[in-house]
């Protein structure tokens, strides 16, 4: 169970993860022995997955984001397995989801500008048999984008 020191370093470390622990440490009133042994244990039980630095799509050159909406009729576990495989091997798919509801899946993806996206689309329906619909979206602007996850009370 979480307790207020513990939700207290976990929207820190979303904040910037590169603070030190001394930081850290002070900001939750603890000395770095017990704070780093909150964060062994926070890593341990699975609440902290990993630590990552965040880019800029747009400075690498990365400024189409594309919302894949894909409607199948194969359920099959084979199907599903194959489908999932191929996706994971694309780094131009930064989210996939199964998806209840009128589609089946959904996928966001970075690319470059359209002749990337379309590269990238011809490679998602030749290597995936059995597509029934593939609806994209562009996004026009990014009003809000982050990857800190609100930590319940």
């Amino acid at each position: 169970m979480l307790d207020k020191t513990d939700r207290k370093l976990l929207c820190m470390l979303q904040e910037d993860c590169t603070k030190s622990l001394q930081v850290l440490a002070e900001a939750v009133n603890l000395t770095s022995t017990p704070c780093w042994k909150r964060l062994r244990r926070l890593e341990d039980e699975g609440y902290i997955r990993g630590r990552v630095a965040l880019l800029d799509n747009q400075k690498l050159g990365l400024g189409l984001t594309v919302f894949v909406l894909i409607k199948t009729q194969q359920h099959s576990a084979a199907w599903y397995q194959t489908f999932v495989q191929l996706t994971a091997h694309i780094p131009e798919v930064l989210a996939f989801y199964r998806l209840a509801g009128e589609y089946d899946y959904l996928m966001q993806v970075e690319v470059a500008d359209m002749n990337s996206y379309n590269s990238f689309y011809k490679q998602l329906v030749k290597g995936v048999p059995g597509l029934l619909d593939v609806t994209s979206t562009f996004a026009m602007a990014k009003i809000k984008y982050t990857t800190a996850l609100p930590v319940p009370e």
